[in-house]
């Protein structure tokens, strides 16, 4: 913990979210998230349960760190049915267990790959529509698979456009996605008729 409200680590959220890969912790302006306890936090977004608990009561900085996790609190946010319409929602379990199981650096080392990685398709492939699918994509798709996709695309498309680089690497990431067996798109809960 930095201090009582601001994480070390922000780009993983308490509830295990990937707040390094969302779109909004790379977005200009006032919108601009900072992560979860990030620098001035809670200028920008309102309270949080599992901050409450987490970092202001227990002083941690995920809730895998809590000798009571998993709580109550994570009851009908982790199972098997979609609970909301961000994909990338079930990764906050995965991610806590991870954490619980080897540590929180050895998470953050591996967010951190995937962080580098999603800064090279934002610099080097975003045509300034394909932020969110590539964020996406950071957050469900292996390592390897993104790492194998940035370098082909990249030696390919090496001389296009921008708008060609993004369309190129959208379509082998989706390739990826099939071969992995990872949906890329929203789900809609079904009370979204």
């Amino acid at each position: 913990m930095v201090n009582e409200t601001e994480k070390k680590y922000p780009t993983i959220a308490c509830c295990g979210l990937d707040c390094g890969l969302c779109p909004r912790y790379y977005t200009e302006g006032p919108s601009r998230c900072p992560g979860c306890c990030g620098p001035d936090f809670f200028k920008v977004n309102p309270g949080c349960g599992y901050i409450t608990c987490c970092v202001k009561k227990r002083k941690l900085e995920v809730c895998a760190e809590c000798l009571d996790f998993p709580c109550k609190r994570f009851d009908g946010w982790f199972g098997t049915k979609p609970y909301d319409s961000w994909i990338c929602h079930r990764k906050a379990e995965p991610n806590l267990k991870f954490i619980k199981e080897k540590g929180l650096k050895e998470f953050i080392k591996q967010q951190q790959k995937r962080i580098d990685l999603l800064k090279t398709m934002l610099n080097d492939f975003n045509d300034g529509r394909s932020k969110s699918f590539f964020c996406l994509s950071a957050t469900l798709l292996s390592i390897q698979g993104l790492e194998s996709a940035i370098k082909e695309v990249s030696v390919k498309t090496k001389k296009e456009d921008m708008k060609t680089r993004a369309k190129a690497l959208k379509e082998k990431l989706k390739e990826i996605a099939e071969k992995e067996k990872v949906e890329l798109k929203l789900i809609k809960p079904p009370h979204w008729k």
